[in-house]
């Protein structure tokens, strides 16, 4: 059964998929249920002649297992096989066909749960397959501008030939904090009761269906407690213990849980960052949630109550908001990027600190529209620790203009997608239900 196109994808990721199936048997596009996976692996399949098989449908799933030897043999030579975390156990067969004749392209997969840590599963295609991992859409998406510059303009340390004039968000930032990214819930109305639905029938899918098929989880009931109290976590340092003492369950039944959330891409680790990436491992990470829209959903937070009143949440959604803009900007930037944050011993932090090419910047989030010298108190600590390799320091505020405080910067927020005085346009927003 095919899945409807919702008109928004995630065009950035596009050469990057095509690129892999030109020299790869397997390419896995993988991400949250809902953010543009099939819609991206239909519309390069279409131009491409790839057949599709969905294992949403059940007659699909029943039979491949009835007959798994009859349904692989009779597969056409290019073929995009859908949500294929439902059927870990013939990823042996996908591996067989492939190096019986390894032409590039053969196989498109995709996966709303991280199949690689599933056990077994990364060593059934190593060396065969590549990833393409998506995520809710990017705010540049959305706006469908050319990718943002920003990236390239923080790691050069110099924002001179950058637009210097951004935009005072105020209310519209709360909006888009509340509307996530998610291209089904973007088209409807903002604030409406068919958009609360789709979150509500959202996580319904993702608990009772899919976390099936990715864990022995047998009170899945407690997944959707364990989530909300995720959402109230996001932008913190990853408190299993909180966690549990909350739900009433042990933290090894916790961290159970939190692995089945992460491996169905809902929430994420940030790791502290230190100068050499392994010694950040035995540190506690931060805890990251997926989409903002989702989080205010399971909290039942609106726009107007993010902003208007300032709920307690606004300073932790805003943060998650900018680090996953980061993140998805990050994923068609030229070079790698590390992502972690940075907190002493005194308990001074920097929200997230980016490392690309052996240069690290900091970043601090902050919801006023006005900056002081002594914001950047952590980011200065933080360049004394980062040392040579530190690049610059970026305060994001809710401003209009760049300036300069010897080596950081406080920046817009709108310049992080390339929003200026001038691009607010409507029906921009409208497309967003905003």
């Amino acid at each position: 059964m095919d899945k409807p196109d919702t008109g928004l994808h995630p065009r950035y990721a596009a050469p990057k998929l095509e690129a892999a199936l030109a020299d790869t048997p397997v390419v896995l596009i993988h991400g949250p249920r809902q953010c543009g996976k099939t819609t991206l692996a239909r519309q390069y399949g279409r131009k491409h002649g790839y057949d599709y098989i969905s294992f949403d449908d059940p007659g699909q799933l029943e039979l491949l297992r009835a007959d798994p030897t009859t349904f692989f043999a009779g597969l056409p030579e290019r073929v995009i096989l859908d949500e294929v975390q439902r059927i870990p156990e013939q990823f042996t067969r996908i591996k067989s066909i492939v190096d019986n004749n390894r032409i590039p392209g053969r196989f498109i997969l995709t996966g709303s749960a991280n199949i690689l840590s599933m056990p077994g599963l990364t060593d059934s295609l190593a060396g065969r397959m590549e990833k393409v991992r998506l995520a809710p859409l990017a705010q540049v998406e959305l706006r469908r501008a050319e990718p943002s510059r920003f990236l390239e303009a923080l790691f050069q340390g110099s924002f001179k030939s950058y637009p210097n004039a951004g935009v005072r968000l105020g209310g519209t930032l709360a909006e888009r904090i509340v509307a996530g990214g998610f291209p089904a819930a973007l088209k409807r109305q903002s604030g409406s009761h068919r958009r609360k639905e789709w979150f509500v029938n959202y996580v319904d899918a993702l608990i009772y269906r899919d976390a099936r098929d990715v864990s022995g989880i047998r009170r899945l009931e407690y997944l959707e407690h364990m989530l909300t109290r995720a959402a109230e976590q996001s932008a913190q340092l990853w408190q299993v213990s909180n966690l549990a003492s909350k739900l009433a369950i042990t933290a090894p039944t916790a961290r159970d849980y939190t692995a089945v959330l992460e491996r169905l891409f809902l929430i994420e680790r940030l790791p502290i960052w230190s100068r050499h990436e392994s010694g950040s491992i035995l540190k506690t990470p931060k805890l990251h949630f997926v989409d903002t829209g989702l989080a205010a959903a399971l909290l039942q937070i609106g726009a107007e109550e993010l902003w208007k009143n300032r709920h307690p949440l606004y300073g932790q959604l805003l943060e998650t908001y900018i680090y996953q803009e980061l993140r998805r900007q990050a994923s068609w930037h030229s070079d790698r990027v590390r992502f972690g944050y940075y907190r002493d011993k005194k308990q001074v932090e920097v929200d997230i600190v980016l490392e690309c090419t052996r240069q690290v910047v900091g970043i601090e989030v902050k919801a006023s529209s006005t900056v002081e010298a002594r914001d950047f108190r952590g980011l200065q600590k933080f360049a004394d620790f980062a040392g040579d390799a530190f690049r610059t320091g970026i305060l994001f505020y809710d401003g209009e203009a760049i300036m300069a405080f010897d080596r950081m910067h406080a920046v817009p927020i709108s310049l992080l997608w390339g929003e200026t005085g001038s691009s607010l346009a409507g029906d921009q927003l409208e497309m967003m239900g905003v």
